[in-house]
């Protein structure tokens, strides 16, 4: 399912003294089944931008073609939207309420009326998505696990749903190295499995380069980047002057293309690090 975006713009309290521009004129397409990676930062459009994409926001010029549908038009049904684009806020965890975790993650999909065979199905086929043993945690209260726990809890919720188009604005903030690891791994995996298309909104480089198909790098309201990972990283001063970073790997090839020619810049993976920097021992051995 894609997302065409056509000159989008958005000004919070227009014709006031606080009027502010927070989004300028954007325009790109988000292809099915692609892993976005957007980056920006802070106040740079990032929030502004996704919450358009499920009808949370409207713009005040420009449009949004989902699937061929306008959806900014005023007779769009946004419940038929949101059922289709499903966004995870920053700390979703603090939107849990129900009693147990099966009541939680059920929420979503019992209001579109479904059966309470395919609630349950879908309960079960989501916790299993995030990693969470449906048997053992299906009935326990959410505020009885642990931080991430909660926030698995919370993704759930929204895979639930099954939406066509997921949208997650920083999942991994307030975590800890292991459990930001399990939460991006486990996004990956539902990527894989279902091709459904991912947009991640992250500050971490690094998480950005492990899984992203695209990058799209926003300043000021705009799209300043939109290209492969290889090619945005490869603008580190650019990154830098809009108060970016690259991977620190892209620094390090960075570095050692200065005293080997002939060694790669467009490197941004521990991987890829690792092969080019023996290449470069081996071109020594041989000199």
């Amino acid at each position: 399912m894609s997302l065409i975006i056509e000159k989008l713009s958005h000004i919070y309290s227009q014709g006031t003294p606080f009027e502010f521009q927070a989004l300028k004129e954007i325009s790109t397409e988000i292809r099915n089944g692609e892993f976005i990676g957007l980056i920006g930062h802070t106040g740079s459009g990032k929030s502004t931008f996704i919450q358009h994409l499920n009808g949370l926001l409207k713009p005040t010029s420009g449009s949004i073609i989902l699937d061929g549908l306008n959806i900014t038009k005023k007779e769009i049904k946004l419940k038929k939207v949101r059922e289709k684009v499903g966004l995870v806020f920053q700390y979703p965890e603090y939107q849990l309420f129900e009693e147990t975790i099966f009541k939680d993650i059920a929420f979503g999909p019992q209001n579109l009326g479904l059966s309470d065979s395919e609630v349950g199905l879908r309960v079960k086929e989501s916790m299993t998505q995030v990693g969470l043993d449906f048997d053992k945690l299906k009935d326990q209260s959410p505020f009885e696990l642990s931080g991430g726990q909660r926030r698995r809890v919370a993704i759930a919720g929204v895979l639930a749903m099954k939406p066509d188009v997921l949208i997650l604005d920083e999942p991994t903030a307030g975590l800890d190295p292991r459990g930001r690891d399990e939460i991006l791994d486990q996004i990956n995996k539902f990527h894989i499995k279902t091709n459904n298309t991912i947009i991640l909104v992250s500050h971490s480089m690094e998480d950005i380069s492990r899984f992203a198909d695209r990058i799209i790098v926003m300043h000021k309201g705009s799209i300043v980047l939109s290209d492969e990972p290889r090619k945005v990283f490869k603008e580190v001063e650019m990154l830098e002057e809009i108060g970016l970073a690259a991977p620190q790997v892209a620094y390090l090839m960075k570095s050692l293309k200065e005293k080997d020619s002939e060694v790669r810049d467009d490197i941004y993976t521990l991987e890829e690090a690792k092969e080019e920097i023996l290449k470069m021992l081996r071109r020594r051995d041989n000199a």
